[in-house]
Formats: structure tokens, sequence, C-alpha cells
């Protein structure tokens, strides 16, 4: 029994035009895709390591060591914050611009200095690690372009769409509709 208000893809499914998303309030911040299972898998790890480090801090405060169980829970905290910003990570969009949130930075184009977004075929970052290897990459191409070239938005090897190429495809489709819908033509 198929139960279309649980899946994230039941709006690609139903838009039979072809506009950028079928949400009503395009000015709140929307990620067009679902974070990808190596994404999800990492933070749930990092919660149950929190889960234990706050069972730890548990028992050092029944030990009657406050400021080592201070120490613990607090490091507990440290670690569910990076796994909800391990979440949270990600290409976003709304009628302002287009967002790109890092683990540790978040960068905001407006929609008037996007010259273009494309995909293009190059050597890209295995999830995220220094080692590349050929793949896809939606990059973003800046009217006040520096020399550093196009940024990549998303790629075809990170957490979220690596052995998930047809998810990449269409979250790249969905930011090139944005970006074809909001970017002033020049």
């Amino acid at each position: 029994m198929p139960l279309p208000f649980l899946t994230a893809d039941r709006a690609f499914d139903d838009a039979a035009d072809d506009a950028a998303l079928p949400f009503e309030d395009r000015d709140h911040w929307r990620r067009p895709y679902r974070p990808g299972p190596w994404r999800v898998g990492a933070a749930a790890l990092l919660l149950l390591l929190a889960s234990y480090v706050l069972f730890a801090a548990v028992i050092i405060a029944f030990a009657d060591s406050l400021a080592g169980a201070a120490i613990c829970a607090g490091l507990a905290v440290l670690i569910i914050a990076s796994s909800l910003r391990l979440l949270r990570m990600g290409t976003w969009v709304s009628a302002q611009g287009l967002r790109r949130v890092g683990f540790l930075t978040t960068q905001t184009v407006p929609w008037a200095q996007v010259a273009t977004v494309r995909t293009a075929q190059q050597p890209v970052r295995w999830l995220g690690l220094p080692r590349t290897v050929q793949g896809q990459a939606l990059v973003l191409v800046r009217r006040d372009q520096q020399a550093d070239g196009p940024q990549p938005l998303l790629t075809d090897r990170n957490a979220d769409f690596l052995a998930r190429h047809e998810a990449f495809n269409r979250a790249a489709d969905s930011i090139e509709v944005w970006a074809d819908e909001y970017r002033p033509i020049a």
C-alpha cells in the first residue's frame, strides 16, 4: 500500500508543469532534494555516540563529579549540534537566491549575481574527502567571478548522491529550473 504523504518525491510525481517547486511560499529556503543515506547514516551514528556520552555524563554525575559530568554533557551537546549541522548541509533555494550550506560556513548568492547554473563533467571530491574522481557537478558561475573558477554546488559523489544518479539529476534539474525562473536575463 503506497503512502504518498510520507514520501518526499510526491511533489515531483504530481507536478505536471515545469514549475520550480510546488510550494506556495517561495520566500522560504528549501532544499530541493532529500539528504542522502550516507549523510543520514553519519548523523545517526553521531547521535548514537551522543547518547552514550550523555549516559556517561549521568553516571559521572551520580559519582559526585559534577565538573566531569558538565564536560561530558558539553561534549554531547557539541556532538548533537554537529550531527544537526551535518544534516543541514547542502544547496538551498528560495526567491532571494541560492544558498550553499557547508559544515562551518554558509554562502548566499542573490539571483542577480548568478550568471548560470549548469551541470558539468569534472573531477569531484568523493564524499568530501581530498580524493578526487571523475564525476558530474552542478556548478554555479557568478557574474562577478573571481579567478578561482565556478563553484560546485552539488556533485554526484557527495554524501547526498553517492550511487543515486537519478536523484542527482532530479536535484540538478530542479535547481536549474529555479535559476532559470529567478535569475535576471542579462
